[in-house]
């Protein structure tokens, strides 16, 4: 697996991470890990509905909340670790977002202790998108999904009722609303942020890019590292 790559994107919603860790998955032909929509299918998938543990946690992801660090951290290694059994590199956009996701505990293995195993850390690469809150929700709040291809649309696709690339009805994710964005500030700030620090710290490659540009300048300034 030495010549495979694991990239994580961080940045508060509406970064642009997501856009950036499919932009690279067309290129690179990874898989793009977006945390955010695993959870999601996750929670809302019907085979789930009697589940006690689900049912908790899908309350909490509809609150603006960070979901259970230990429920996340179970459920995104194992899905890591079925794909590295089929030799595939991966960019995730969202996680591991606490510092228990990221670096577990006496008990349990977080998730870059599992990344540099398989991996090895000279080919993990962290980027940190850099937007104010204040822009975050902005842009936040203006996002709108296909409900059938996901494809993001902004703001002015709001009075259409079909996405214009499949025919498939437009909607806006449940927990993009002002309270919700507002909570998922505070996480990032108090439970994601110190992540970074840490990694320095254990010398795994952290680039910090501003959020800013448009999406293809900082597509190719991410490249420029990634040579």
């Amino acid at each position: 697996m030495n010549n495979k790559i694991a990239v994580i994107m961080y940045g508060p919603q509406g970064a642009g991470k997501g856009t950036q860790a499919e932009l690279l998955a067309n290129k690179f032909n990874l898989y793009h890990f977006d945390t955010g929509d695993f959870l999601r299918k996750l929670l809302y998938d019907s085979k789930n509905k009697n589940n006690k543990e689900i049912r908790k946690e899908r309350k909490i992801n509809e609150s603006g909340n960070l979901n259970t660090p230990r429920f996340v951290l179970n459920a995104v290694k194992k899905r890591t670790q079925e794909l590295a059994k089929l030799g595939q590199s991966l960019v995730y956009s969202g996680s591991p977002r606490t510092w228990f996701e990221a670096f577990g505990d006496d008990k349990n293995k977080g998730l870059f202790t599992v990344l540099e195993k398989i991996y090895n850390r000279k080919n993990i690469y962290i980027f940190i998108l850099k937007i104010s809150e204040k822009e975050s929700i902005k842009r936040t709040i203006s996002r709108f999904m296909c409900s059938v291809c996901g494809t993001p649309l902004m703001a002015f696709y709001k009075s259409a009722r079909f996405c214009p690339f499949c025919g498939g009805k437009i909607k806006q994710r449940k927990d993009d609303n002002l309270a919700s964005i507002i909570e998922r500030l505070k996480e990032y700030r108090e439970r994601t942020r110190p992540i970074f620090k840490e990694l320095k710290k254990r010398k795994f490659k952290v680039i910090e890019l501003g959020g800013a540009p448009a999406p293809y300048k900082i597509h190719q300034k991410i490249l420029s590292y990634l040579k």
